[in-house]
């Protein structure tokens, strides 16, 4: 077989493999964006996944590829890029989502990307070979982003509380299960605003470093972002169900006011970070808006040896799936 017939197979084999990435990414994530709206029972499970499927889906329209970019470009050197570095990346963010949610452990995708990236770009040329300004930002958001969440959650359920302060609660009850609605919808829009640029990223990496685009285009094929917004909307409407179980009930109990304050808190944290075209963790936004959101009844509301687990989920991550990305790189220079 020539040369070129087999770099085209393994092209499209890893095209392949990073659209299951992004499938297990909305599968793996897609409690971020209904947790909230099923536990308090606005909204059906079934019902749940397709509302929050098509907002996924609505993103393409909405968003800039400011995250794509940072990812296909910002993370690691593209003339270090391969089809090993890439095999690697990819096997090393599956690998570690598959373990986090066979526990039911709310862990980053995005995240494990990153760390898949440069596990295997340092297996490759070291870590000369990383864009510092890109890794960095990053990881300050691993930290800025549930902070975030967090405060705009517990700020906005001070300033709902106030406002409502004498009305009755079923009153208010009945008003924010329809609120809820558009909270949910908003971050689901922000969910697939945020985490599909990952993969149309990863995509675009790999076909810079196989010359089929150019580090100076302005955006990648236009097949690549319509797959990858198909690929995580079809995902979440398969339903991370054991992870929708912890998000929704295991760090507070959620009623709809509260479900609106996080999803709104969380989205506003989303749709900042995408405009910067900062790939963040849905996962530790919506985390940190709920406990923001408990936090503001009492402290004993919030369960924080769960939310204790959680963070540990979140610094082994990175690590964890660079490790793994080492290893697959290896695998894959055998292979290829």
């Amino acid at each position: 077989m020539a040369t070129a017939q087999v770099a085209l197979w393994v092209i499209v084999a890893l095209v392949a493999l990073a659209l299951v990435f992004d499938f297990m990414n909305g599968f793996h994530d897609a409690a971020n964006s209904i947790a909230t709206v099923v536990s308090t029972g606005v909204l059906k499970p079934a019902q749940a996944v397709v509302f929050a499927a098509f907002f996924n889906l609505l993103a393409l329209f909405v968003f800039h590829l400011s995250v794509a970019a940072t990812v296909g470009k910002g993370i690691a050197d593209p003339g270090v890029v391969d089809v090993h570095v890439v095999f690697g990346a990819l096997t090393g963010a599956i690998t570690w989502n598959l373990i986090t949610w066979y526990y039911g452990i709310p862990s980053s995708s995005s995240h494990a990307l990153i760390g898949g990236i440069v596990g295997a770009v340092i297996a490759k040329a070291g870590t000369g070979a990383l864009v510092a300004s890109g890794i960095w930002r990053t990881v300050l958001f691993i930290f800025v982003s549930p902070v975030l969440g967090f405060l705009l959650g517990s700020l906005m359920m001070v300033a709902v509380a106030w406002i409502f302060r004498r009305s009755a609660p079923s009153r208010v009850d009945r008003w924010f299960r329809r609120m809820q609605l558009v909270s949910a919808g908003a971050y689901s829009l922000g969910h697939g605003g945020n985490d599909a640029q990952k993969t149309i990223g990863i995509i675009w990496m790999l076909l810079i470093a196989t010359g089929y685009a150019s580090a100076s285009d302005a955006a990648p094929p236009g097949w690549t972002i319509v797959s990858c917004y198909a690929a995580i909307a079809l995902g979440t409407m398969f339903g991370g169900w054991r992870i929708v179980k912890t998000m929704g009930q295991k760090i507070t109990k959620l009623k709809p006011v509260g479900g609106f304050c996080a999803e709104t808190g969380g989205a506003l944290t989303l749709f900042t970070a995408t405009l910067l075209g900062i790939p963040v963790s849905t996962t530790h936004t919506i985390t940190g808006a709920i406990v923001g959101v408990g936090s503001t009844q009492r402290a004993s509301a919030v369960r924080w040896g769960v939310a204790g687990n959680i963070v540990w989920a979140w610094v082994l991550t990175i690590p964890a799936s660079a490790f793994v990305a080492a290893i697959g790189y290896w695998i894959s220079m055998q292979l290829f």
